[in-house]
C-alpha cells in the first residue's frame, strides 16, 4: 500500500471534488474532514469514499453548490434543509450555527436533513469542544438502504446511527467519544473488502442470518449485528433512540424507499459550560478525571487504560509523522479519477 503525506491527500481530494463539480469552499471543507478520518486511524470515512461521492454527484445524489437554507427556527433550535448539499459542508454550517446561539442562550439545538454523508460525526462536537462547550451529535440514514439487524434480526432494519460527545478539558488530546451503534461501522466492511481481509467473528451474518467474517456478504443480502454481542439488545435500543432523534425527528422516516439516496439526517445539540460551572474549573476536573481513568492498573493482555479519544490522538501524531497508508484498491480509483479530469500529472500519480 502507497504512504501519503496528509497534505497530499487533501490535495487530491480537493481537486477531484472540485472537478466533478464542488466549490472550492465545499470541497476544502469535505477534504479537510475527509482526509482528518484517514489522520486518526478511520480509513473507513477517509479518502476511500472521495470515489464514491463523485459517483453521487454524477448520478444526482449529491448536489453541489446546493443551497442552505433553515425551514424553521427559535432562539434556541433550528431545522435546516440542506438540499443534497455536501453533509460535511451543511453539517459544519449548521454546528457552528448552533454553537453560537449557545453562547447567547446556553444550550441550542438543531435538526438537518436532505444532506449526503457527513463523515466521520466527532468533528463537530469538537468544533464546540474548542469553544469551552460540550456537545453531542447523532446521525441516521433515513430511508436510505439499511445494513444493520436488530437485536434477534435476520435481515438488516436499521443504520449504522453513530453517536459522538466532545467535551471541553486541558487534555494534551481531545476528550471525544464517537461510535456507531452496530458492531462495526459499514465503512470498515468496505476497507475489509477493498483490501482482501476478513473482519472479526461477531460482526456480520449473511444473507441466511449465519455469522461470518467474509465482508462481501454484507453487499450480498448480509448484515451487520448491533453493538453488543450476546447483549445486542443495548446496541439495537441505542440505534432506535438515534433513528427518532436524527431520521423521524427530523422527518426523514423510517424503512427504505427505492431510490437508494443517501440521507444523513442529523440531531445536535450544544450546552455552554459557563451556565453550569466555571469553565476553568470544569475543564481541569475533567483533565484529572481522565488521568485516573489512565492509572487503573491494566488487565491481563492490556498495557495501558485510554481515556475517550486518545488512541486517535495518538494515531493522528503518528500519521502526521509518517504518512497515511492507502489501500491500492483505493489508490487506483483515485489515479482513474484523476486521469479523466486530466489532472493526474498536477497531482503526482
Amino acid at each position: 500500500m502507497p504512504t501519503v503525506t496528509a497534505d497530499r491527500l487533501i490535495d487530491i481530494a480537493k481537486s477531484l471534488l472540485i472537478a466533478a463539480g464542488a466549490s472550492e469552499e465545499e470541497a476544502a471543507v469535505v477534504a479537510k474532514y475527509n482526509i482528518g478520518a484517514n489522520l486518526v486511524g478511520h480509513d473507513s470515512h477517509g479518502i476511500i469514499l472521495i470515489p464514491q461521492y463523485i459517483e453521487r454527484i454524477k448520478v444526482g445524489h449529491i448536489v453541489p453548490k446546493a443551497p442552505w437554507e433553515i425551514t424553521q427556527e427559535t432562539p434556541t433550535t433550528t431545522v435546516i434543509d440542506g438540499h443534497w448539499g455536501f453533509g460535511y459542508y451543511t453539517t459544519d454550517r449548521a454546528m457552528r450555527y448552533t454553537i453560537e446561539k449557545a453562547k447567547k442562550q446556553n444550550v441550542a439545538a438543531a435538526t438537518v436533513f436532505r444532506q449526503s454523508h457527513i463523515g466521520r460525526l466527532a468533528s463537530y462536537p469538537l468544533m464546540a469542544a474548542a469553544e469551552g462547550m460540550i456537545a453531542m451529535i447523532t446521525a441516521d440514514s433515513g430511508r436510505s438502504p439499511k445494513h444493520v439487524a436488530p437485536y434477534g434480526g435476520a435481515k438488516a432494519r436499521l443504520g449504522t446511527n453513530p453517536i459522538s460527545f466532545a467535551i471541553p478539558s486541558n487534555l494534551e488530546g481531545p476528550f471525544v467519544f464517537d461510535m456507531a451503534t452496530s458492531a462495526a461501522a459499514a465503512g470498515k466492511i468496505n476497507v475489509a473488502t477493498a483490501r482482501g481481509e476478513q473482519v472479526p467473528t461477531g460482526w456480520l451474518i449473511d444473507a441466511e442470518g449465519r455469522p461470518s467474517t467474509d465482508p462481501k456478504v454484507l453487499r450480498a443480502g448480509g448484515a451487520l449485528l448491533p453493538l453488543g454481542g450476546s447483549e445486542g439488545y443495548k446496541g439495537t435500543g441505542l440505534a432506535a433512540i438515534v433513528e427518532i432523534l436524527s431520521g423521524l425527528l427530523t422527518g426523514l422516516g423510517f424503512g427504505i424507499e427505492p431510490s437508494g439516496r443517501h440521507n444523513d439526517g442529523c440531531f445536535m445539540a450544544v450546552f455552554n459550560v459557563a451556565a453550569f460551572r466555571d469553565v476553568a474549573t470544569f475543564k481541569q476536573e475533567v483533565t484529572e478525571f481522565a488521568q485516573y481513568l489512565k492509572a487503573t492498573p491494566p488487565a491481563q493482555g492490556f498495557t495501558e487504560v485510554f481515556y475517550p479519544g486518545e488512541v486517535e490522538f495518538r494515531k493522528e501524531a503518528d500519521r502526521r509523522k509518517n504518512g497515511v497508508p492507502i489501500e491500492e484498491a483505493t489508490w487506483a480509483k483515485l489515479k482513474d479519477l484523476a486521469q479523466g479530469y486530466g489532472i493526474a500529472d498536477r497531482l503526482g500519480f
